[in-house]
C-alpha cells in the first residue's frame, strides 16, 4: 500500500473504526476521523465535530483525503427508517461529500446481510447503501464483513461471556464466518490504496474452508475461556419471544429486535469464496482460535470476564 496516506473515516469511535483508526496510524497514514463528541487530542489524527446528517462536517472530514473509509453505519434500530436513514442516506451524503472534495478512492463497510435484503430491516438499508456506492462516480470498493470479533468488542462479548459459565444460547443451526477486527482493519487499508483494483466486492473471512457450524463455534469460546460449554440451539419462535420482551422491557434500548432475529435465524451467513480479496493485496493472518483466545485475554484484563 502506498505510504502516508491522507485518510478520512467515519465511525471512527466504534469497534472496526478504533481499531482500523490504530492500524493505519501505526502504518503512517494521516487520519481525519468524524465525531459526535469531543476526543483527546492525539498525533496523527485530526477530529472533525459531526455526524452523517450534518453535511458541512462531511465536507470538512473529505477535504483533501486521497481515501475514504466509511465504517459508520446503524446496526441496531426500532424500525425500518432508523437504517433507512443511518445506513442509506448517511452513506448518500458521505459519498455526495467524498465526490465534491475529489476524494480518489472510497472504501465502504457492508455487511453479509446486503445478500439478503428481503430477510431483514437492516440487510436492506445495507443492499441499499451498496447500490448507491457502485454508482456512484468514485473508485470504490465495497467490503461484506461476516461476524467481526476481537478486543473491545460488546457484541460477541455477551457470548464470552456466557461460554464462562458454560454454556453458549446460539440461533438455530447454520454456519457462519468469522473474521478478527485486525484483520478486517487491514483489508480496508489496503483497499484504500488508490491503486488498488477498482469496482471490488469483497467478502473476506478468516481463510477456514467451509466457516464455522454454531457447535463449533460455542466450542470454540469455550476452549478460550478455558471451559467446557453447552451448545445450546434456540428455535425461532422462541427467540421471537424473547425480542418482545426484551422489548417491552428496553424499549427503544432492546438489543434483540424482530429484524435481529430474522437475520440471526437464517442459516448460511458463511462469506462466498468467489469474493474473496485478490490475495496479492490481503491474506487473514490471524488464526481464529488464537484469536478468539486472545480476546478472551483482553476482555479479562480489562475487567469485562
Amino acid at each position: 500500500m502506498v505510504a502516508d496516506l491522507k485518510l478520512a473515516i467515519t465511525g471512527g469511535t466504534g469497534f472496526v473504526g478504533g481499531r482500523l483508526i490504530e492500524l493505519a496510524l501505526a502504518a503512517g497514514h494521516e487520519v481525519r476521523a468524524l465525531t459526535r463528541r469531543d476526543q483527546e487530542s492525539r498525533s496523527g489524527i485530526t477530529w472533525v465535530n459531526g455526524a452523517l446528517d450534518i453535511q458541512p462536517s462531511l465536507g470538512r472530514l473529505a477535504e483533501g483525503a486521497d481515501a475514504l473509509i466509511h465504517v459508520a453505519g446503524v446496526i441496531n434500530a426500532p424500525d425500518s427508517a432508523g437504517f433507512e436513514a443511518g445506513n442509506v442516506t448517511g452513506t448518500s451524503a458521505v459519498l455526495a461529500a467524498a465526490e465534491k472534495a475529489g476524494v480518489k478512492r472510497f472504501v465502504h463497510v457492508s455487511s453479509l446481510s446486503a445478500r439478503e435484503p428481503r430477510l431483514s430491516a437492516y440487510g436492506a438499508s445495507k443492499a441499499g447503501s451498496e447500490a448507491l456506492v457502485a454508482a456512484a462516480t468514485l473508485s470504490y470498493a465495497i467490503v461484506r464483513p461476516p461476524a467481526v470479533y476481537g478486543p473491545g468488542d460488546k457484541e460477541t462479548f455477551e457470548l464470552y461471556r456466557m461460554a464462562r459459565r458454560g454454556f453458549v444460547i446460539l440461533p438455530p443451526e447454520g454456519r457462519l464466518s468469522l473474521i478478527h477486527v485486525d484483520d478486517l482493519g487491514r483489508l480496508l487499508l489496503a483497499l484504500a490504496d488508490p491503486n488498488a483494483p477498482k469496482g471490488l466486492l469483497v467478502e473476506p473471512d478468516d481463510g477456514r474452508h467451509g466457516g464455522w457450524s454454531h457447535r463449533e463455534f460455542g466450542q470454540a469460546l469455550g476452549k478460550a475461556v478455558g471451559r467446557s460449554v453447552a451448545t445450546v440451539s434456540m428455535s425461532r419462535p422462541i427467540l421471537d419471544l424473547v425480542a418482545k420482551v426484551d422489548g417491552w422491557m428496553r424499549g427503544s434500548r432492546a438489543k434483540l429486535t424482530a429484524d435481529r432475529v430474522a437475520y440471526f435465524c437464517h442459516p448460511d451467513w458463511m462469506v462466498d469464496p468467489g469474493r474473496g480479496a485478490p490475495e496479492h493485496l490481503w491474506k487473514p493472518q490471524v488464526e481464529t482460535e488464537q484469536g478468539l483466545a486472545d480476546t478472551a485475554k483482553w476482555y479479562r484484563e480489562a475487567g469485562w470476564l
